[in-house]
């Protein structure tokens, strides 16, 4: 029976941290943090594009690949939060 308990014991252990994982990764996927760092990484990506394409002032025009993304995600919670809303009350 204490065998039973202790590998019970291990399971519950087992799933509180991968449950702390999941948490963490939720956490990252909605942090502010995340999405500035797209919105930067975009911004470098679309200006060396632009810098090789040979387009003129290509530092600003980065800007509207990386701000699109920004606002993109600015909007995707009031989306989903009213998405969410209508997939329950169906």
């Amino acid at each position: 029976m204490d065998e039973k308990i202790k590998e019970l014991e291990k399971e519950v252990g087992y799933i509180k941290e991968r449950n702390k994982r999941v948490e963490a990764d939720k956490a990252w996927e909605v942090s502010m943090v995340r999405m500035l760092s797209l919105t930067v990484i975009t911004y470098i990506i679309a200006s060396l594009v632009l810098y090789f394409i040979g387009v003129n002032n290509f530092l600003l025009s980065a800007l509207v690949p990386a701000l699109g993304y920004f606002l993109s995600t600015q909007s995707l919670p009031f989306i989903k939060k009213r998405w969410i809303s209508k997939f329950i009350s169906k």
